[in-house]
């Protein structure tokens, strides 16, 4: 078992205080972004020791950040992308040379996907994701079979456990890919039509991996997630084990991707899985916080200035709505985490250019401090900021920063 980064652990003030000194020597301003890489590192270690040597891909959109991806595919355990946007998975295949992109979304851009058909390296290295027949419509009028080379796709097999008939759906929306006659009949489709190679099959079990069992003062409520969940594991390995014998029957896969950060133990026990997908792990969000059976590191954080001071009892940070994806509600936004006990005002919350805070140690703050926030997933963070400073700590514990390197958004691009 790889233990927790010392200073997060035993003392939050050494933390949260060393980033902070250390961003401030450097003389960056706000907002800004912290990656520690101590945590990083054990983040890193203890995902692959939960993923029980099934290789992981990793889910770029909890990342966005090109070099930290190079980074962690470098590493033993890790292998291939996940990627959310067809331009964005050609531009990893070409400028980071990345040999194996999954796309984990359909998609019918027509432009991103023209250039990927027009792309020839692109073409050897990214698969797109199909669940509907249609979908390969948009891409034969984009470009006939016989106007290009052969495109590789993988079929989404939905994961969501079905209930009472189908009355019942838990999980995520995701493909209409269900049952066996279903996907089935997709592959022979795929497999019948000029101009595509099914490689592989993909599937998340969005109630597994993204789903707190471990919610602080909800006892009854985490046994039943808990109960769900096991329940819904078992009904999918067997599920996806006779659906990825039927594919084979038709293509040679290449992978079998499936799973998230919250179910890497669970999804490792599929024997039909040839790797799992993970993200948000990999930066430690608070989202994390709320299940049992792990928890990350927070590796990445962002730090705001605060601007005012309404009064003794209150600061005004510049910025803050770093808002996450999913159902809107509290968990969704960021989480103040250094000085301790800060909270938000309950008629403003994170607000688009400002942000005021009570509580705690708001009576120590003045106009100039730093308040550092963790965000809830990963991804929104990095569409928010250009750059990212990279801390390391020396064997005194002294933390600072050894590199600045650029987001998604700091190379100039903007995907989804």
């Amino acid at each position: 078992m790889t233990s927790r980064p010392t200073p997060y652990v035993t003392d939050p003030a050494e933390y949260w205080g060393g980033i902070d000194d250390a961003v401030a020597r450097a003389g960056l301003d706000s907002p800004v972004l912290a990656l520690d890489l101590g945590a990083l590192e054990y983040n890193i270690a203890d995902l692959r020791r939960r993923s029980g040597g099934v290789p992981i891909r990793v889910a770029s959109k909890s990342l966005r950040i090109r070099s930290v991806i190079d980074d962690v595919l470098s590493r033993p355990g890790f292998a291939g992308v996940l990627a959310y946007d067809v331009a964005e998975a050609r531009w990893l295949a070409t400028a980071s040379g990345v040999t194996d992109v999954l796309l984990g979304y359909p998609s019918v851009r027509r432009t991103a996907i023209g250039e990927l058909l027009a792309d020839d390296v692109a073409l050897e290295r990214v698969t797109l994701l199909i669940d509907d027949p249609a979908q390969l419509d948009v891409i034969d009028a984009i470009a006939a079979p016989d106007q290009r080379a052969p495109l590789r796709v993988a079929i989404d097999l939905d994961a969501s456990l079905r209930i009472l008939g189908g009355r019942v759906h838990l999980g995520v929306r995701r493909s209409p890919v269900h049952d066996l006659t279903q996907i089935r009949r997709l592959a022979q489709t795929i497999t019948s039509r000029a101009g595509f190679t099914l490689v592989g099959v993909m599937s998340y079990e969005a109630q597994v991996a993204g789903v707190g069992n471990g919610v602080p003062g909800q006892t009854l409520m985490n046994t039943a997630v808990r109960a769900m969940q096991s329940l819904s594991m078992t009904e999918l390995r067997h599920r996806r084990g006779r659906a990825i014998a039927a594919v084979r029957e038709y293509a040679d896969l290449e992978f079998v991707n499936a799973g998230g950060t919250g179910s890497l133990e669970e999804t490792a026990k599929d024997a039909a899985v040839t790797d799992i997908a993970v993200g948000s792990g990999l930066l430690g969000g608070h989202l994390f916080d709320t299940y049992r059976h792990f928890q990350p590191a927070p590796a990445l954080a962002f730090g705001l200035d605060v601007v005012r001071r309404p009064s003794p009892d209150y600061a005004t940070c510049a910025g803050g709505g770093w808002i996450a994806s999913g159902p809107p509600g509290p968990d969704r936004l960021p989480k103040p985490v250094w000085p301790t006990g800060l909270e938000y005002v309950d008629t403003e919350a994170a607000g688009e250019v400002q942000t005021p805070l009570h509580g705690g140690q708001v009576r120590h703050l003045r106009v100039g401090s730093r308040v550092w926030f963790r965000h809830t997933k990963s991804g929104e963070v990095s569409e928010r900021a250009e750059q990212v400073a990279l801390i390391a700590r020396d064997e005194a514990g002294r933390a600072d920063v050894v590199d600045v390197v650029p987001t998604y958004r700091g190379e100039g691009k903007c995907f989804l």
